[in-house]
C-alpha cells in the first residue's frame, strides 16, 4: 500500500495554508517527504500564532501555495491521502488547488475514524489526547511536521490491529464508490464539494437557483439526490448544471441560512411555504388552594402569555424542561392529568407539593422563578455555536425577543456586549419559522446561551 500522511496548519478563517508536511510510504518504508512553510498571502491572526507559533515574519519569505503545488501533486500521486480528521486537511489543500484552477482528487483515510473503529473505548480521539494514551511522542504540537510524524506512528499502530486490513478496505471501498453525477454537471464541481455542514444551491443553465438544501455532510447529501428515483429528483437532476455551497459550522446555523435562502430565492423545486402553524402559549394561574400552575392553551385563548410556541409538542417539551430545572410537579404543570399525585410520571422532579410534603410557599416561589426564566429566556441573548473552522465560533443574536441574525467570529475575539458583534453580524429577518428553531435551542440545556443587557 502506498500512502501519504499529511498535516497542514492554516491561517484561520479561509483556511489558507501556512505550513504543510507530507510523508510518503510504501508499506512500511519511508520513500519521500516534503515539509514547507507557506505564505498564505494574508495576515495571520494572533490566536493562530499563539497556537502554532507561526507568525507573519516566518512566512514572509516562504513560497506561496502555487509555488509548491507541483511538489504536492507529485508526492501524493497514486497514494492514499491520510490525515487525522482528514476532511480538514484534504479540503484545505483541495481548496488551495481550486484557487489556482487545478483539480486535486485523492483516495483518503481518516485516522480519527480508523481509531474509533480499531481502538474503541477512548473518551476522545483528538490527536494530542490519543497520542498521550498510546505513548506516542509529539515533537512540535500544532506544527505540521510534528503532527504528521505523530500521525505516522498512530497509523502504524492501527495497521497492526487484527482487523485493520478489512476495516481499511471497507473504508476505501465506501470512499471510492463510483459517483454518477448528472450529465450537465461537471464531475470536478461535485468532487470539490466539502463533507462538512452547511447549505447548498442547485443552479440551472441560467445560473438561477432551483433548489436549496442543508446537510451535515454537503457532499453526501448532494450525491443522494442523484440516486433517487423520485420524479422530482430526476427532473431536478436534468436541469442541474452547477452546485454552490456555504459552510455553516453547526446544523442550527444551517437551518437559519436555509430559511433565509428559501425566502429570498423561492426555488422552484423546494416545497411551497407551509401555512402558518397554530400558535400556543404557556401561561400561569392560581388554583383555589393557592397553588400556582403552569399550563398551555391556544394563543387566542390565553390573555397573559408567558411564552409563545407553535405546537403542543413544543409546549410539553418546555414544561418538561421547567419541571426538571425548577423541580416542579408534573401534575401542576398539566403534564400528568387526572391523578392524585405525580408518582407515575417519568420525570421525577417533584418535591412533594402534590402529596402535601412541601409547603405551598416554597413551591410557588420556584414556579415564579420558572416564569421569570421563561420571560427572559429570549429577551436579549447571544447563542454560541460551532464555527466553520477550528478557531472560529458562530453566534446567533436576539434582541428584545427578536432574531437579528447570525455571524462568525474568531474564537478568541473579545466580546463584552452585543454591540461588539455588530461588525460580524449578518442581518436577517425574523419570522415564525425562525422562532420555532430558536425556541428549541433556547430551552436546551446543552446550548451555550449568554444573556445580555
Amino acid at each position: 500500500m502506498i500512502y501519504t500522511v499529511i498535516d497542514v496548519e492554516t491561517a484561520g478563517p479561509g483556511n489558507k495554508l501556512t505550513e504543510i508536511s507530507i510523508f510518503r510510504y510504501e508499506d512500511d518504508e519511508l520513500i519521500d517527504e516534503f515539509t514547507s512553510l507557506v505564505d498564505p498571502q494574508q495576515l495571520i491572526p494572533e490566536y493562530i500564532t499563539d497556537l502554532t507559533g507561526i507568525d507573519d515574519l516566518m512566512v514572509a519569505k516562504a513560497p506561496t501555495f502555487a509555488e509548491i503545488a507541483e511538489d504536492i501533486l507529485s508526492i501524493t500521486q497514486n497514494a492514499i491521502f491520510i490525515a487525522h480528521n482528514v476532511s480538514f486537511d484534504y479540503n484545505a489543500i483541495q481548496n488551495e488547488f481550486a484557487a489556482i484552477d487545478i483539480k486535486f482528487v485523492r483516495k483518503k483515510l481518516c485516522t480519527v475514524r480508523l481509531s474509533r473503529k480499531l481502538l474503541p473505548g477512548h473518551k476522545t480521539y483528538s490527536l494530542g489526547k490519543l497520542c498521550a494514551k498510546l505513548d506516542i511522542p509529539i515533537v512540535g504540537r500544532h506544527r505540521a511536521r510534528g503532527d504528521a510524524e505523530a500521525t505516522v506512528i498512530l497509523f502504524k499502530i492501527l495497521l497492526k490491529q487484527p482487523t485493520a486490513v478489512e476495516v481499511i478496505e471497507s473504508f476505501l471501498k465506501k470512499a471510492t464508490k463510483e459517483t454518477k453525477v448528472p450529465k450537465h454537471l461537471k464531475q470536478e464541481t461535485f468532487d470539490q464539494l466539502p463533507s462538512t455542514t452547511g447549505i447548498y444551491y442547485f443552479k440551472d443553465e441560467n445560473d438561477a437557483i432551483i433548489y436549496v438544501g442543508r446537510a451535515k455532510d454537503i457532499k453526501k447529501r448532494v450525491l443522494s439526490h442523484f440516486s433517487s428515483k423520485a420524479e422530482k429528483e430526476i427532473n431536478l437532476s436534468k436541469e442541474l448544471t452547477d452546485v454552490d455551497y456555504e459552510l455553516s459550522g453547526s446544523e442550527t446555523i444551517a437551518l437559519l441560512m436555509e430559511d433565509a435562502a428559501l425566502k429570498e430565492h423561492l426555488p422552484k423545486y423546494n416545497q411551497a411555504p407551509k401555512r402558518a402553524p397554530k400558535a400556543y402559549a404557556i401561561f400561569s394561574y392560581q388554583d383555589r388552594n393557592g397553588i400556582l400552575h403552569l399550563a398551555y392553551n391556544t394563543l387566542k385563548s390565553t390573555p397573559n402569555a408567558i411564552q409563545i410556541l407553535y405546537s403542543i409538542q413544543e409546549c410539553n417539551h418546555y414544561l418538561e424542561v421547567l419541571c426538571k430545572q425548577f423541580n416542579l410537579c408534573p401534575k401542576y404543570t398539566h403534564l400528568q392529568e387526572g391523578t392524585a399525585n405525580c408518582s407515575l410520571y417519568p420525570i421525577q422532579s417533584c418535591k412533594g407539593i402534590c402529596d402535601k410534603k412541601e409547603s405551598m410557599a416554597l413551591y410557588n416561589l420556584r414556579v415564579k422563578q420558572a416564569i421569570d426564566y421563561l420571560k427572559n429566556i429570549s429577551k436579549n441573548v447571544i447563542v454560541k455555536q460551532k464555527g466553520r473552522y477550528e478557531n472560529e465560533e458562530a453566534f446567533i443574536l436576539i434582541e428584545n425577543s427578536s432574531y437579528k441574525g447570525y455571524g462568525f467570529i474568531d474564537k478568541y475575539e473579545q466580546i463584552n456586549t452585543s454591540e461588539d458583534l455588530e461588525p460580524f453580524l449578518i442581518p436577517q429577518q425574523d419570522n415564525i419559522d425562525i422562532q420555532r428553531v430558536l425556541n428549541k435551542i433556547l430551552i436546551s440545556p446543552d446550548q451555550s446561551v449568554v444573556q445580555t443587557q
